[in-house]
């Protein structure tokens, strides 16, 4: 049975952690039900995203789709903000560790920025509840002093997408997500 970890540094925001099953062979996970999320949505897509130790991904977000991220390989610390206005949880900051033999998933609902650095060379998977869409993928500073994250690695491998995105002072009303409104 898994154990269903709804958040209390950001709403909607929920962890599991799956039964693991093994023997002699190895080991058997569920690692996604679309039951343990109350608040969830159909998954569309699955993605996987492979990275060496010392990466740093994101902050992203997105005005309408949902994540599910599952570590299968490594270690990553994933760091979440919650951007949308009137969320009883606004501009928290939630850091916790994935992966190095912790089976845990995260549950990421639109307007919660997200992000990861890689501890190790690591291997995650995710869901998405809708296709890739560009307009939707939004992104914040991963070090905007204002956050103040400590992503766990002294010299951060950032792609130039990232080295660009404003800091959470600078992104435009219209492209800031509202709580509750469900897209």
């Amino acid at each position: 049975m898994a154990e269903i970890e709804p958040s209390e540094q950001i709403r909607d925001v929920v962890g599991v952690t799956p039964a693991s099953h093994g023997d002699a062979r190895g080991r058997f996970v569920e690692t996604y039900r679309r039951s343990w999320f109350p608040h969830g949505r159909e998954m569309l897509q699955g993605n996987r995203s492979d990275k060496e130790a010392g990466a740093v991904v994101g902050l992203h977000y997105h005005l309408h789709q949902a994540d599910y991220w599952y570590v299968t390989a490594g270690r990553a610390r994933m760091v979440m903000v919650d951007l949308r206005l009137g969320s009883p949880t606004e501009g928290a900051v939630l850091a916790l560790e994935l992966g190095g033999g912790s089976e845990r998933g995260v549950f990421v609902p639109p307007g919660v920025a997200h992000g990861f650095s890689s501890l190790t060379d690591l291997t995650l998977t995710y869901l998405v509840d809708s296709y890739y869409n560009p307009a939707d993928e939004l992104g914040v500073a991963f070090d905007d002093p204002v956050l103040g994250i400590d992503w766990g690695v002294s010299d951060p491998i950032v792609s130039e997408r990232d080295r660009h995105n404003p800091p959470v002072g600078e992104i435009l009303d219209h492209l800031r997500p509202r709580f509750g409104l469900r897209t």
